[in-house]
């Protein structure tokens, strides 16, 4: 079976096992795990920051990233398909009191002209406040679309301008990283806080990572705590992130490769298709993903009509090649 749902579903390879097995750990509560404060100082430094913070997930870590710069009661401007939005049960009306209004781009770009004319400042006690805008990079339920650079910058200009803050949902920065030579710091430069995923593109068992000012981050470090999410011998979990910067970071140029290939045998154009994500719209999506497993590909629904693959670690260039033969032949 190949399976295409997610690129969360890979496992750690023997070499990361092997890292991760020698780590040197300690209490991370009481911020003595030597590997995670490596891990943290590295992708602060990656990303041009003061700080990072260890997370248990990346929803977690979005959660905690939107409320350091959104109050309760104020208000988060993101895409209408945002997996800040769609993809986190709620988490951030649920526990911090945060409400979202939303532009809609088919692409997951970010609409500056929708963002000016959503935007309400602080206009008394009777409307609630624009906080903060996010972003998604690379876009998810998009079909994995890399936001240009010059995009971001410009919503950065914006955003201080106006005011607010800019979160950066950065699960997959990576990919977007690899696919554009885009180098780590200049992305995140266009936000005041982030965060990027190491179980997924880059095939860590568990973890993700909030970016942001020192004084952002201790404050974080207090509400992951509070929320259950303080870690102790998690040395070994960050060993895996590492080892997984060192050695599966361009490698993602094949999963985006990959893509490309099913995304031709599904009647996409490869061209639209810039990294390791392919989204194919079919008002049979349901009985697709049935025949598709029967015929040894697992794929996903993400909408009624809408169906995603996604390639990954554990996809080979041949099983990518199986996977295009059976996907051409459903389709």
């Amino acid at each position: 079976m190949i399976d295409l749902r997610s690129d969360t579903l890979t496992r750690p390879t023997e070499s990361m096992r092997a890292a991760m097995a020698g780590a040197d750990v300690g209490d991370d509560v009481y911020g003595e795990d030597p590997t995670v404060a490596r891990l943290e100082e590295r992708v602060a430094e990656l990303l041009g920051h003061e700080a990072a913070l260890f997370m248990p997930t990346g929803s977690m870590s979005n959660v905690l990233a939107v409320r350091s710069v959104v109050q309760p009661g104020q208000e988060v401007l993101c895409d209408s398909s945002a997996h800040i939005a769609r993809a986190e049960l709620g988490a951030h009306g649920a526990y911090s009191g945060v409400t979202m209004r939303t532009w809609t781009h088919p692409r997951g770009h970010v609409d500056l002209d929708a963002v000016r004319g959503l935007f309400a400042p602080d206009m008394g006690p009777f409307f609630v406040r624009t906080a903060a805008i996010s972003v998604e990079n690379t876009h998810n339920f998009a079909g994995g679309t890399v936001l240009p650079l010059q995009l971001l910058r410009d919503l950065k200009e914006l955003a201080t301008g106006l005011g607010a803050a800019v979160h950066l949902d950065g699960a997959r920065l990576w990919n977007a990283h690899v696919a554009t030579g885009t180098p780590l710091a200049e992305y995140g430069a266009t936000a005041d806080v982030l965060s990027v995923c190491l179980s997924k593109g880059l095939g860590a068992p568990v973890g993700s990572l909030l970016v942001g000012s020192a004084d952002t981050v201790a404050e974080a470090r207090i509400w992951r705590k509070r929320m259950g999410g303080g870690m102790r011998q998690v040395g070994i979990l960050a060993a895996a992130g590492l080892h997984a910067l060192d050695h599966h970071v361009e490698r993602l140029a094949d999963d985006h490769a990959h893509a490309r290939l099913l995304a031709e045998a599904c009647g996409v154009d490869p061209a639209t298709v810039e990294t390791n994500i392919v989204v194919v719209q079919r008002p049979d999506a349901a009985a697709f993903v049935e025949r598709a497993t029967a015929a040894g590909v697992r794929v996903a629904t993400v909408g009624p009509t809408t169906v995603r693959m996604v390639t990954h670690l554990d996809v080979t260039r041949a099983d990518a090649e199986r996977a295009a033969a059976v996907l051409s032949e459903l389709s």
